[in-house]
């Protein structure tokens, strides 16, 4: 429907190859996903997820063909769960060597060694920063999580924007 409204939608697909505990190659015979949007004539790539700026050139793309008025747009991000699914997930269908290929092209580590090739950045100028984001999160964010009052019931809905829903009326019931 997206396609015959032609609405401005941005659909992302993290492909992380796994879908619970069964990989993609087992589950399906199009690997790539961003071919089964162009069943629908729907425009998309497949990007690699693990490269931060490849990332943001494609989503940024993506992004101005959807504001455009062309229409919907779907983009892949090829990338990797490094835990399981869930915390009951012992990950055992997973390989050694397949977990520590995908952790040498980590995310942080890519874009920190292109920053240090570039000399845009070394690595004690990201070691102190790594420090004090890290002391940041543990001495400020968590203690003011866990300081922090809980919500109260009444702005259960306060962010939320769906008009004519009676449960988020509150009335139970059908208007």
């Amino acid at each position: 429907m997206a396609k015959v409204w032609e609405l401005p939608a941005l659909f992302v697909c993290e492909n992380n190859l796994y879908g619970i505990g069964t990989r993609i190659d087992r589950s399906t015979a199009v690997l790539d996903q961003y071919k089964r949007a162009a069943a629908y004539n729907i425009p998309g790539i497949q990007v690699d997820g693990q490269d931060i700026e490849a990332v943001h050139k494609a989503a940024s793309a993506a992004v101005e063909h959807v504001r455009s008025g062309q229409g919907p747009y779907f983009l892949e991000l090829q990338t990797y769960r490094y835990r399981g699914h869930s915390m009951s997930d012992s990950n055992a269908y997973r390989s050694k060597d397949e977990e520590k290929k995908w952790l040498k092209r980590d995310p942080i580590t890519i874009l920190r060694n292109r920053l240090i090739e570039e000399n845009e950045l070394s690595l004690d100028e990201f070691k102190t920063m790594d420090r004090e984001i890290i002391d940041h999160i543990e001495n400020d964010i968590v203690r003011f999580a866990e300081e922090s009052a809980l919500p109260s019931a009444q702005d259960v809905d306060k962010y939320v924007l769906a008009e004519n829903d009676p449960w988020v009326r509150g009335k139970g019931e059908k208007a």
